[in-house]
C-alpha cells in the first residue's frame, strides 16, 4: 500500500513537471507600457487588470517617474474594485510617504470618500438592519479625513464637496446616537438613554436630531424622577424648538406635555 502511494505521488510530481509554465504577459514591459495599459483598463472599467498592472509597475520601478502616480492610481482603483480596506491602506501609505505631495489633498478626499461610501446606509433608509447593530466607525473615519482636508487645504477643489459630506455625516452620526437612545428607552434603561441623548446634544449641537435628543432627555429624566434635570431639558427644548411637534396636544391639558407621549416608544 505504501509503495502504491509512493508511486502515485511520484507520477503526479513528474506530471506537474510536464505542465507548461504560466507566462507573465507583462515580462519586459517598460514603466510607460505598464502605466499606459493600466490607464486603458481603468477607462474601460477593467479595475482588476488595472490593479495588476499598477502593482507590477510599483514593484518593478519603485523610483521611476511613474512610481508616485501609480500609488495614487492604486488607491483609486482599489476603491473602484470594491477593495475598501486596500484603498484606505494605500491612502494612508501615500500620506505617510508623501505628506507634501501636490496631490495629497486628493488622497485625503479619496480616503474620506471610501469610508463615506462604506457606511452610506448609516441612516438605514434602504436597510432593515437595526441601527443599534451598526458600527459608525466608518462614518467617523470619513468625517476625520474630510476635516483634515478642509483644515489643511481650504482652497482645494475637493474641499467644498468634503464640507457638504461632513454636514451629512454629522446628521447621520447624531441620528445614530439618538436611535441608540431610543433603543435604551424602549428597554427601560433610562440612565443610558439620557446619557446617550446628552452625548448627541453635546457632540452634534447643530444637527437636526438634537430636537429628539432633548425630548428623550426630558422623558428619561421624568421616568427617573429627576425633576430638576427634566425641567432643565424642557426649558432648553422650549427655547430652541418652540414649535416642536413634540409639544402638540399640550394645550388645555393638566398633565405636562411629555406625559402625553407615554407610549412614544
Amino acid at each position: 500500500m505504501k509503495r502504491s502511494l509512493a508511486l502515485i505521488l511520484a507520477l503526479l510530481l513528474s506530471a506537474c513537471g510536464l505542465l507548461p509554465e504560466v507566462q507573465d504577459e507583462t515580462a519586459g514591459w517598460s514603466a510607460d507600457k505598464l502605466y499606459s495599459e493600466a490607464k486603458d483598463e481603468m477607462a474601460n472599467g477593467g479595475y482588476t487588470n488595472a490593479i495588476k498592472y499598477l502593482e507590477k509597475l510599483e514593484a518593478r520601478y519603485p523610483y521611476g517617474r511613474y512610481a508616485q502616480q501609480a500609488q495614487i492610481e492604486l488607491a483609486y482603483v482599489y476603491f473602484k474594485d470594491g477593495e475598501q480596506t486596500s484603498s484606505i491602506a494605500a491612502c494612508d501609505r501615500f500620506i505617510k510617504l508623501h505628506p507634501n505631495h501636490p496631490n495629497v489633498d486628493y488622497i485625503y478626499y479619496l480616503k474620506g470618500l471610501v469610508n463615506f461610501n462604506e457606511d452610506l446606509g448609516l441612516l438605514g433608509k434602504f436597510s432593515k438592519q437595526d441601527l443599534t447593530e451598526r458600527d459608525p466607525k466608518a462614518a467617523r473615519d470619513s468625517f476625520d479625513a474630510f476635516k483634515e482636508l478642509a483644515t489643511r487645504f481650504p482652497d482645494s477643489k475637493y474641499t467644498p464637496d468634503a464640507i457638504a459630506r461632513m454636514k451629512y455625516l454629522v446628521n447621520a452620526l447624531a441620528s445614530h446616537e439618538v436611535h441608540v437612545a431610543q433603543y435604551y428607552m424602549k428597554r427601560g434603561a433610562y440612565i443610558a438613554a439620557a446619557n446617550r441623548a446628552q452625548y448627541a446634544l453635546l457632540t452634534y449641537p447643530q444637527a437636526p436630531a438634537v430636537e429628539e435628543a432633548l425630548f428623550i432627555m426630558v422623558k428619561a429624566y421624568d421616568a427617573l424622577g429627576m425633576t430638576e434635570l427634566r425641567d432643565d431639558a424642557d426649558r432648553v427644548m422650549h427655547k430652541n424648538f418652540p414649535d416642536s411637534a413634540y409639544f402638540k396636544g399640550a394645550v388645555g391639558q393638566k398633565d405636562p406635555w411629555w406625559m402625553l407621549w407615554g407610549n412614544a416608544w
